[in-house]
Order: C-alpha cells, then sequence, then structure tokens
C-alpha cells in the first residue's frame, strides 16, 4: 500500500527552481500574443515592459494559471500551472492594474479575509492576519468601512493586502500604478520594495524598474531583450523610437 501511494504521489515542490517558461506560446482566436518564450525567472526583482498589444500582460497571467499556455508549459516550483493550479495560486499571488476587479466584499476586513476563507483558515488566525496587514497598509481605521468608498490609492492598497495576507512566495503585479496620482503611486512602489517576496511587475512605470535585478522586453509576443534594468530599458527606448 506504501508504494502504491509513492507511485501515484505528485510532483515534490522544489522552490529552488523558481519560474520556468518551457517553450511557451499563446493564441487567442487567430491572433498569436506569444511565441516561443523559453525562461527561468528565479530574481527577487524582476520587470516586464513593453508596448501596449506586445503580449506582456497574457505573461504576466501565465506566471500563476489564470492564463494556460497554447504550447509549451509553465512551471512554478516544478509544479505545471496547467494540472497543479490550485497549488500554483498558492504560491503565486497576482495584483491587477484595476482593485475594483479584485475586491468582491463589501467591508475592508471582509474583503482582506476573503482568501483565507477559501483556504479553511480558522476564524481566530484570520482575524489576526487581516488585522496585521490593513494595519500594515494604513487601513486598519477602515476595517469595517465600504471597501468601494476608499481612494483609489487605497483600493491599491487593500488589493495589494488582500494578496499578501495569503503569504505567497510571489507576487506577480499588473501594471499596478497605471491608474495612481503621483503620490499613491510612490506609495505602491515603495511596497514593492519593502516586499521580502519574489515580485515580478508588469509596468510602464520605467522609473519604477531602477533597483530591479532583471528587465525582460516583451515585443511582438517575443522576449526581445533580457537583461539588467539600464540595458533592458535603453533597448527597449530604441525599440519604441524606431515605431
Amino acid at each position: 500500500m506504501r508504494l502504491r501511494r509513492a507511485e501515484t504521489a505528485g510532483p515534490v515542490a522544489d522552490p529552488a527552481r523558481g519560474i520556468e517558461l518551457r517553450g511557451v506560446g499563446h493564441v487567442y482566436g487567430d491572433r498569436v500574443v506569444l511565441s516561443d518564450v523559453d525562461l527561468r525567472l528565479t530574481e527577487r526583482r524582476i520587470g516586464i515592459i513593453g508596448a501596449n498589444g506586445s503580449g506582456k500582460s497574457t505573461f504576466a497571467r501565465l506566471l500563476n494559471g489564470l492564463v494556460v499556455p497554447t504550447t509549451g508549459s509553465v512551471l512554478v516550483d516544478g509544479l505545471d500551472t496547467r494540472t497543479h493550479v490550485r497549488e500554483v495560486r498558492r504560491r503565486v499571488g497576482f495584483v491587477f492594474q484595476d482593485p475594483d476587479a479584485q475586491i468582491v466584499h463589501p467591508t475592508v476586513a471582509e474583503d482582506a479575509a476573503y482568501g483565507l476563507e477559501n483556504l479553511g483558515v480558522p476564524p481566530s488566525e484570520r482575524a489576526e492576519r487581516v488585522a496585521e496587514v490593513l494595519e500594515r497598509y494604513g487601513l486598519a481605521r477602515h476595517a469595517d468601512h465600504p471597501a468601494h468608498l476608499l481612494s483609489g490609492g487605497q483600493k491599491q492598497l487593500l488589493a495589494i493586502a488582500g494578496v499578501l495576507v495569503m503569504r505567497p512566495a510571489r507576487i506577480v503585479f499588473d501594471e499596478p500604478t497605471t491608474l495612481l496620482d503621483l503620490v499613491n503611486t510612490r506609495r505602491v512602489a515603495e511596497v514593492i520594495a519593502e516586499l521580502e517576496q519574489q515580485v515580478v511587475v508588469v509596468t510602464h512605470d520605467l522609473d519604477l524598474l531602477d533597483d530591479f535585478d532583471r528587465v525582460l522586453v516583451v515585443d511582438g509576443g517575443r522576449v526581445v531583450a533580457d537583461g539588467p534594468p539600464e540595458s533592458s530599458v535603453a533597448a527597449y527606448r530604441t525599440l519604441m523610437v524606431h515605431r
């Protein structure tokens, strides 16, 4: 019986492997969005830049199984997003560009607790984790307030809090500052800089990437530059000049 269980057990997660994209391609109907992507993402801070329609948002959604590749495979800690999506999403949180797409419960505290409820976290631990994350992001005094009445910056912080309370090892941000003013853009940038988790950020805000470890440039569905911020941003600017 023990041997049979061992033979049917799923793959063992290996955090050292990071996120791997193997021969990844994706299409929507007849439109090719990504093609021939082979990468391994292990750095602590990774940026993704590119023009609108370049494929970068689809790339981001592949990293936690929100989108499954048409061809090839995406592995997180060795777990395939196609067959182990629940385990992958516990490891990789996702923050959307528009926080209204992520906020689903009436009050701030209820929304922050949503993911923990789905995981079956006991009420006492749930309350403690929610209180901690709301305090950290200046939302504690709004805990019982309607979430939809928060300012744009506060909503984005709540969306981030709702992901962080789950304690994922990695977080993907899809253009987290696009809808924000300068003050809140700076605040979100500070939040990202302080995170202990591995972070992947899709952004048009090139200044946000200054101290990142690695930046990918996506164009026409392919990764056309991959390196430190200075070289990748320079390649991107050159690409845009010649459009």
